[in-house]
């Protein structure tokens, strides 16, 4: 049942993310942080199954969770700015301004490290050691879940495209 749940709900989130980028070839922020918001509840409602969640503890932690995961998203987005930047500028950009955005580069995997163990003093006394333990492996689940799944929406649509283009 738990498995059935769980791939309903990432279905769900594909179904959404899809309806929203097949409107536009270029989705829009609204369009964009619609599907984020989106996916972060799929995800939050996933994570609270896999851990077993109580309603107080869901309540405690589900916020601080997403607090954690916005201050991780702005640490590599910045850091994505920074090297498009530069990229950008190409033979125009300094050594300097290279070297800035390798060890940005470089250094954004301890960044977003230093926040989760920020995070994780602030987890433990909301959660059970055995929960706590399995956060990671529930995080990795469900990307990969919500991966394998795009891969088969991205298939199956592709199947359906060259059928209508074969008539």
């Amino acid at each position: 049942m738990n498995g059935l749940i769980s791939r309903l709900l990432i279905t769900m989130a594909i179904m959404l993310a899809s309806g929203l980028y097949m409107h536009a070839d270029t989705p829009s922020k609204r369009d964009r942080d619609a599907w984020m918001k989106e996916i972060t509840n799929v995800k939050n409602e996933y994570i609270a199954k896999k851990l077993d969640l109580t309603d107080d503890q869901k309540a405690k932690f589900i916020p601080l969770y997403n607090e954690m995961e916005k201050e991780v998203r702005k640490t590599a987005e910045d850091t994505r700015r920074m090297a498009r930047e530069v990229k950008k500028k190409g033979d125009a950009a300094t050594d300097l301004e290279y070297e800035k955005a390798s060890e940005a580069l470089f250094e954004c995997k301890g960044r977003e490290c230093a926040i989760e163990k920020k995070y994780l003093a602030m987890f433990k006394k909301i959660l059970t050691p055995r929960q706590l333990f399995k956060l990671k492996d529930a995080e990795h689940d469900f990307t990969r879940k919500l991966m394998k799944e795009h891969r088969s929406h991205k298939r199956d649509k592709n199947k359906k495209d060259n059928k209508s283009k074969a008539r």
